[in-house]
């Protein structure tokens, strides 16, 4: 029997911590029927095994075998939340890449601009960023090698972190049903040595970046007429754009949001949902009217606006 390989920096801890739910598990369930089997064996019917009188309860005994119990799995609790804290927030220098889950397919965009269908290219030992959409109904990005799983949902962006430590060719699955042709939404991870990686990088030139065709786009749809500085901003008061990204953004409804790609991504889609402090809900919804993939481009562009960008 062939295992499971390892081939991500979390793997390895995530098979560690199932064993350990497992093994605890099997541990609390192998004491509790003993215990059953040997008193209704030794206090059965009829046995001669003296019963004595009845004893009283104790609370000692009860509260240490709770309490005990209570701790072991509130370790593996935490074991675990700290798992899933790392693994969906990697690094600031990590590489995202874009991934567009349709029927039945996963369409991906690497930052420079190459584009890949059923397969994801990634570079051996780095952290990598997944930002993950849906066109249509739920997926599920699942490559078991790297024990990651995310639901991918449409209208939203998900993220998915992960560091490749073995190079190789690993399978990848939508694991949640979405339609007839479910089985056949496959593709492959494909992990690269750092020189290897920037050589096939080099064999797929695009004509242009993921910023590029935002900036394209971002002109198409007439976001510079109002979000740019300007003079063009005086007829439609918008908040600017140039430096957002990352930064805290106060809201009409007195809370404080990041603006990170969801916030983008949503702001385009349904900007009646959180208005910024100051403003007035006045722009229209894109919902419908630009592709997930154009989405894709307009957020980098948005993130890569820095204070000193040209409108």
């Amino acid at each position: 029997m062939t295992l499971l390989p390892s081939a991500s920096a979390n793997a390895s801890e995530v098979d560690r911590l199932l064993w350990a739910l497992l093994a605890i598990s099997l541990a609390v369930l192998v004491l509790v029927f003993a215990l059953l089997l040997r008193y209704i064996t030794r206090y059965r019917a009829n046995s001669p095994v003296d019963r004595g009188v009845e004893g009283t309860k104790s609370w000692i005994f009860e509260s240490a075998w709770t309490g005990a119990t209570l701790l072991v799995f509130l370790g593996l609790f935490v074991w675990g939340a700290n798992l899933y804290v790392r693994m969906f927030n990697p690094p600031q220098d990590a590489l995202r890449i874009y991934v567009v889950a349709k029927q039945w397919m996963w369409k991906v965009e690497h930052p420079s601009g190459q584009r890949e269908i059923n397969a994801l290219h990634v570079p051996l030992n780095r952290a990598v960023q997944l930002i993950m959409t849906s066109e249509d109904v739920i997926h599920d990005f699942s490559v078991p090698a790297f024990r990651i799983k995310h639901d991918v949902l449409p209208g939203r962006y998900e993220t998915l972190g992960f560091t490749a430590t073995r190079a190789g060719t690993y399978p990848l699955y939508c694991t949640q049903f979405c339609g007839v042709n479910h089985s056949m939404m496959t593709g492959e991870v494909v992990v690269l040595p750092p020189a290897q990686f920037a050589a096939w990088l080099a064999r797929n030139p695009v004509a242009d970046d993921l910023v590029g065709e935002g900036r394209t786009l971002y002109i198409r749809y007439g976001c510079s007429g109002c979000h740019a500085r300007g003079a063009e901003v005086a007829t439609v008061r918008a908040p600017p754009l140039e430096g957002l990204y990352g930064r805290p953004v106060p809201l009409s409804d007195g809370r404080t949001v990041t603006a990170d790609e969801r916030y983008l991504h949503d702001s385009i889609v349904a900007p009646g949902a959180q208005i910024v402090a100051g403003y007035q809900d006045l722009m229209p919804s894109y919902a419908g009217q630009i592709s997930e993939e154009d989405l894709l481009k307009l957020v980098t562009y948005i993130k890569s606006l820095s204070p000193e960008s040209p409108p």
